[in-house]
């Protein structure tokens, strides 16, 4: 008997369209396995449709906000329904760059160097008290970046102390408690992890901008960003990348399959920024390429996913 996937995209964060690209993605690659299936926008009454089509599992197919978060694992939790990738912890701390990088920290994993500011706190500090504490803690350039917020939006690169201001409000708008963080040059490289119990990674990926830096657009622009697989780093950095990937994906309590994003500094030292736990699936996303270049084909990546999921 075939097994009934519903596939949740859209929602309602600032990522809706490019999670109606992953949707659509993955219902296609349902269909050529012969799955039923069925797309249900987040925006919807989810239970209601949920409960005529009961389905075997729910593939997330959801990014940011109210699905990435921990949020909808919750509800699928309460209705008893499996669904794909992590779960509602995991899914919760990944989403917040600052709290993923406090975990890091503490399991020893490195990360770059990072202040957290509150709305409360850049409201009553001096000006002067602030800008003095990252020209001090982090220098010049910074990265500010509202942490709950991904497919870059919400962040901003600040390469001289007069654009740091205005660059704090902007990531204000997302975010009441937002982080600045320390600006490694290097290469930037994804290592996607697959797995429950034993997990492992994919090759590792460069991605290269051809606008020079990977925002948003570069994300989604067929053709404006490369990807090089594997990176090009020396033998020891990778076995490295690799490693940290599967551990910080463990510190986390990943399940299914992540994405983690690092920077490999000039000295050849990785530094996780941040791990996704819903990684993009369009025609120009990070993880289906890793996966191919291991072998495995978009619908089998599919499949391997929604049985990681009725694992748990």
């Amino acid at each position: 008997m075939r097994k009934k996937v519903a596939v949740l995209l859209g929602g309602r964060s600032a990522e809706r369209q490019v999670s109606l690209k992953t949707g659509e993605a993955v219902y296609q690659a349902l269909l050529s396995k012969g799955y039923e299936a069925l797309k249900i926008d987040a925006t919807g009454p989810i239970v209601e449709e949920l409960n005529n089509f009961k389905p075997d599992i729910v593939f997330i197919a959801l990014h940011g906000r109210y699905g990435e978060d921990g949020t909808i694992q919750g509800l699928l939790e309460t209705l008893d329904i499996p669904y794909t990738g992590c779960g509602v912890l995991a899914s919760a701390l990944a989403m917040n760059k600052i709290y993923t990088k406090k975990i890091l920290r503490y399991e020893g994993i490195p990360t770059a160097d990072f202040l957290t500011i509150s709305a409360g706190e850049f409201k009553n500090k001096e000006t002067s008290e602030l800008l003095n504490l990252i020209r001090t803690k982090l220098g010049y350039p910074v990265v500010v970046k509202a942490p709950t917020q991904g497919s870059t939006i919400g962040i901003y690169f600040v390469k001289k102390e007069e654009e740091l201001l205005e660059a704090i409000n902007n990531a204000f708008a997302y975010d009441s408690v937002i982080m600045a963080e320390k600006f490694i040059v290097g290469t930037e490289v994804t290592i996607s992890v697959l797995g429950n119990e034993q997990p492992f990674a994919l090759p590792s990926l460069e991605i290269i901008s051809k606008t020079g830096v990977y925002d948003y657009q570069a994300k989604y622009t067929v053709g404006l960003s490369e990807h090089i697989i594997p990176a090009r780093v020396p033998a020891e950095v990778q076995e490295k990348l690799s490693s940290i990937a599967v551990e910080s994906y463990k510190a986390i309590g990943c399940r299914g399959f992540a994405r983690v994003d690092f920077i490999v500094g000039e000295n050849g030292q990785p530094y996780v920024l941040e791990i996704n736990t819903i990684p993009g699936m369009t025609e120009t996303s990070l993880l289906p390429d890793a996966a191919k270049a291991a072998g495995i084909e978009f619908p089998d990546l599919v499949e391997m996913i929604i049985n990681l999921g009725m694992e748990k």
